[in-house]
């Protein structure tokens, strides 16, 4: 039965949803006078179809909704800190996201190579530049999304804002990694971010569930709970941190299908989820 109902869900969603064939409307260079720190990384960026790596260039891809109804999103695509996947977990939502209004931008974003500020710095410029084009292009309300450890970087622009204009409206995590602590994280994106032996300090810092409070904005997090790479407790604690602190927040956990499904049609289940995110994204 499950795999006659995986089979006949695939079928609908691969008629709903087919790849993205979206080219990206503009490509903004986040620091054109130059990046504001070094992550140390030596060597040539490199990119194929699906990711890139050894990210020293970070840019946004913008793909413009031609009617907007008022809402953007930066995407952070995920890859350990060590990669981002560009595709599956960014390009290929622009075509969907576009035609309910919606103004998609895919970060690629620097890899902090043990440099932790670095990719919020990336993230929180993202945010600034999308809210300097938002009449330009109809975005009220500028949100942040990511997946895996781009969910990752997602929450950590959502809980550590500096400003109104890098404070993003609304957050939406596929799979995340939330907390840093050893046993419950990614072990590869914690090395990356904070190194192998990180202070306490930094360990808390990064973990996100820690630092919500009542300004964080409204969140919108699915998850696997068969997921044997990112363990569904970063997702139940960045929950139940959330609701403590009175922030709205929308949770689907689906029984199978693992990690890093993005926006593909193997994912049994895409087109429930994309239906309750496009939903939950009209009623903000």
């Amino acid at each position: 039965m499950k795999t006659l109902f995986s089979l006949l869900t695939l079928s609908i969603a691969s008629c709903l949803f087919p790849i993205a064939s979206a080219a990206q409307d503009v490509v903004l260079d986040l620091w054109p006078n130059g990046v504001p720190s070094d992550n140390g990384l030596a060597g040539q960026e490199t990119q194929d179809s699906e990711h890139y790596t050894l990210v020293t260039h970070p840019t946004l891809s913008v793909f413009k909704a031609k009617h907007p109804n008022g809402k953007a999103i930066v995407i952070c695509p995920g890859g350990g800190y060590h990669d981002v996947w560009y595709s599956h977990e960014g390009n290929m939502m622009a075509d969907w996201l576009n035609a309910q209004g919606v103004t998609l931008a895919v970060l690629k974003y620097r890899m902090p190579n043990s440099h932790h500020a670095i990719p919020l710095e990336d993230a929180q410029r993202a945010m600034e530049m999308m809210r300097e084009h938002a009449d330009e292009w109809g975005a009220q309300k500028v949100g942040i999304m990511g997946a895996s450890a781009g969910g990752h970087l997602a929450c950590t622009t959502a809980t550590h804002f500096t400003t109104p204009q890098n404070r993003p409206d609304f957050q939406v995590l596929l799979y995340p990694v939330v907390t840093m602590e050893k046993g419950v994280t990614h072990d590869g994106t914690r090395y990356f971010l904070i190194g192998e032996n990180p202070t306490p300090e930094l360990e808390t810092l990064y973990s996100n569930e820690l630092q919500v409070t009542d300004s964080t904005p409204p969140a919108f997090i699915v998850a696997s709970s068969d997921d044997d790479v990112v363990p569904i407790e970063n997702s139940l604690r960045y929950y139940t941190a959330l609701v403590k602190h009175g922030v709205s927040t929308t949770m689907h956990l689906y029984p199978y299908a693992g990690h890093g499904w993005g926006f593909r049609d193997n994912f049994a289940y895409k087109p429930l989820w994309s239906a309750e995110l496009a939903q939950w994204l009209r009623e903000l």
